[in-house]
């Protein structure tokens, strides 16, 4: 009779042991400019050491046709997880996860977004050029917070301007910007729809 409970006792040991020691985190990575999954994506998962800081890639995977995605994985000492996702012709994801956000007794479920990628090529033509002329734009609507992002301050062209700049954009999405001519009356605003994986021209000749 001992000899069954202590057998009991070791089963039941393990068998916790091997619940505690994995977590699971999956979710669905949205592709907000199709409103459709981000099938194909490839997904990494990195792990942050605890107090050393050392990170190591611990999990490849793709998502499927509905963008779907999921990691298990041992509990170890970590700081942090790092879960990233990178398709051609879309902005990366990088998402931090911190050790203490995850549960062991449920599958952690962390939803991603990210949209395709476009450009916007502004163009400026000063058609009747003095040296004292001074063109002042900013940006009101186009893609922000991001390595290949265009400025959002006031941008200035003086004299006899024919200048041409690449902005990078969210794919099927409004770029614009107001502008003015110090010291005269002309003014006003330009805006452009900019195609998913493609390059719109913006034009403005003053």
């Amino acid at each position: 009779m001992r000899l069954i409970y202590l057998s009991f006792i070791v089963v039941l040991l393990f068998s916790c042991k091997k619940g505690v020691s994995e977590f699971t985190i999956k979710g669905t990575i949205s592709d907000l400019t199709m409103s459709q999954g981000h099938s194909g994506a490839t997904v990494f998962l990195y792990e942050i050491e605890a107090g050393g800081g050392n990170t190591s890639l611990i999990g490849t995977t793709n998502a499927n046709e509905l963008g779907e995605y999921s990691f298990k994985f041992s509990r170890n000492k970590a700081e942090s997880y790092i879960i990233s996702v990178r398709k051609g012709g879309y902005f990366d994801i990088d998402k931090t996860v911190s050790f203490s956000e995850l549960s062991i007794k449920e599958d952690n479920v962390v939803h991603l977004s990210t949209t395709a990628k476009s450009w916007v090529k502004l163009r400026f033509i000063n058609t009747n050029p003095s040296p004292t002329d001074h063109l002042r734009y900013l940006k009101q609507k186009g893609k922000i917070n991001c390595e290949e992002c265009c400025s959002a301050d006031e941008q200035n062209l003086i004299g006899n301007s024919d200048t041409t700049i690449y902005c990078i954009n969210d794919g099927n999405a409004t770029y614009s910007y107001n502008y003015w001519v110090l010291g005269t009356t002309i003014s006003g605003s330009k805006s452009v729809t900019t195609n998913a994986f493609d390059t719109t021209e913006l034009l403005l000749n003053y």
